[in-house]
């Protein structure tokens, strides 16, 4: 009998050792992984400039409090904020959320949150609230108030809803949990300018998104925004437990001494990987590459009849299957040829490979895909 909640399914098989885009499993079974610990290995397994920045810092010191200056902090807030944002570290994607939450209210002095049918932004109270799915909230409530939600990229609702007690409109630019679907860009457009027309603030969840994932180093790039708020975690720290919220300079009354805090948030190995990840997207072809793996991913799979639809992008890719259950044995049977993947909604069968992924290793990727899926 295991001493663990059972509060994950977990698969059959224990993965021992990482590299590259490959995983291997304590039975020595090698698998391709396109799941990258759910989008968090955005670089592969094993790393040598993230490697070795953490084993320095290692040697060094481990953590201190944030009750001193801590430089290293400093510097990863630069790359991220790109001059225009300040940064509070934490340590996961539902701390980011949270904060960002708690900032739009007191910066705002409002209380009314907005989200979309779909998302999902956590499982502590107040980001397990905004996730408006109702699966996720049953058995926890109540709930915390003054949220709601409106269907995604449909703008009249959100005209309906959005006035002057409004403290933010909270979105992911494409939800991935909900079933890997893109916002369109003209949609969120009209969002930033009925926010900046009523004074709510737009924060936009890049938990997944963020860091090269579909091909920018954030996805708000691509649609011509600059979000009051935005999140990170997954792929910040690739693989450390490292999350960051970054609010325009404007809000820092918001979060003034005492107001929010994390005693681990921005640990000094979480920011040696952090910092090593913002240098490795910033001065390589990384995301040249991941421009190239998805036109090499959508063109190697647009001829299968048994894909409904394929969303996404970068190297975050849905491919929506005819049900559940086939997604199921979809998933068992990608496994079983080496290949592991994931799910997002009932039957969307989600690839997050890392964004270091070669040629080759996509086109073996793509053999097994068009293996299993042309034999549903």
């Amino acid at each position: 009998m295991s001493q663990l909640f059972p509060n994950y399914t977990r698969l059959p098989l224990e993965i021992a050792a990482g590299k590259g885009s490959y995983v291997t499993d304590t039975q020595g079974r090698t698998y391709l992984d396109f799941t990258s610990g759910i989008g968090v290995v955005n670089l592969g397994y094993g790393q040598p400039d993230i490697q070795q920045a953490m084993q320095q810092q290692a040697e060094k010191l481990w953590h201190v409090p944030n009750l001193y200056i801590n430089s290293l902090q400093e510097t990863v807030a630069e790359k991220l904020a790109k001059g225009q944002y300040l940064a509070y570290f934490c340590n996961s994607g539902a701390e980011a959320n949270e904060a960002a939450l708690k900032l739009a209210r007191k910066a705002t002095g409002r209380t009314k949150i907005l989200t979309f049918s779909g998302s999902f932004h956590g499982r502590t109270f107040g980001a397990m609230t905004a996730t408006a799915q109702e699966s996720i909230h049953q058995g926890f409530g109540p709930l915390v108030p003054d949220f709601a939600y409106l269907p995604f990229n449909d703008l009249p609702p959100l005209q309906a809803a959005l006035d002057e007690e409004t403290a933010a409109v909270m979105l992911e630019l494409i939800q991935g949990e909900g079933g890997v679907i893109p916002a369109e860009k003209e949609w969120v457009q009209q969002v930033a300018a009925l926010c900046k027309k009523t004074g709510a603030l737009l924060i936009v969840d890049e938990i997944q998104t963020g860091m090269g994932r579909t091909g920018s180093f954030y996805a708000f790039e691509q649609y011509g925004i600059e979000p009051d708020i935005f999140t990170l975690a997954k792929g910040l720290g690739n693989g450390l437990p490292v999350g960051a919220m970054l609010g325009k300079a404007t809000l820092q009354k918001g979060f003034g001494p005492g107001s929010h805090g994390s005693t681990f948030g921005g640990n000094l190995l979480a920011m040696a990987a952090a910092s090593a990840v913002c240098t490795v997207l910033s001065d390589s072809e990384v995301l040249a590459n991941v421009h190239a793996r998805h036109q090499q991913l959508m063109t190697g799979l647009t001829d299968l009849s048994q894909i409904a639809a394929i969303r996404g992008s970068g190297l975050m890719i849905g491919l929506e299957l005819k049900d559940s259950e086939t997604l199921q044995q979809t998933m068992t049977a990608l496994r079983q040829e080496g290949l592991l993947a994931l799910r997002a909604g009932s039957k969307v069968l989600r690839l997050l490979p890392p964004l270091t992924i070669t040629e080759a290793e996509m086109a073996e990727g793509l053999t097994i895909l068009r293996r299993v899926i042309g034999q549903l």
